[in-house]
């Protein structure tokens, strides 16, 4: 499942990578871009980071505090 960010323009994919199940590091993080060269972010047009199932863990877990704590923020500067 993609997910779509920067108004379209950047895809980010998670997956595990079946052609790479005999390393360790087979959980693949795709970045794909479409949009013109002077405005990505990255040098090419798709990049792929591999992580171990470890790695994948400890960002999903930093990614899920850092909404709670948005959350939590947000909830403090409404009341």
């Amino acid at each position: 499942m993609a997910i779509n960010l920067l108004d379209d323009s950047l895809s980010v994919d998670v997956y595990y990578d079946q052609d790479d199940c005999e390393y360790e590091d087979n959980i693949c993080i795709s970045i794909l871009e479409d949009c013109p060269d002077e405005e990505k972010i990255f040098r090419v047009g798709q990049t792929n980071l591999y992580l171990t199932r470890e790695q994948a863990r400890q960002l999903g877990q930093a990614l899920l505090a850092a909404a709670e704590e948005s959350c939590h923020s947000l909830d403090k500067g409404q009341g």
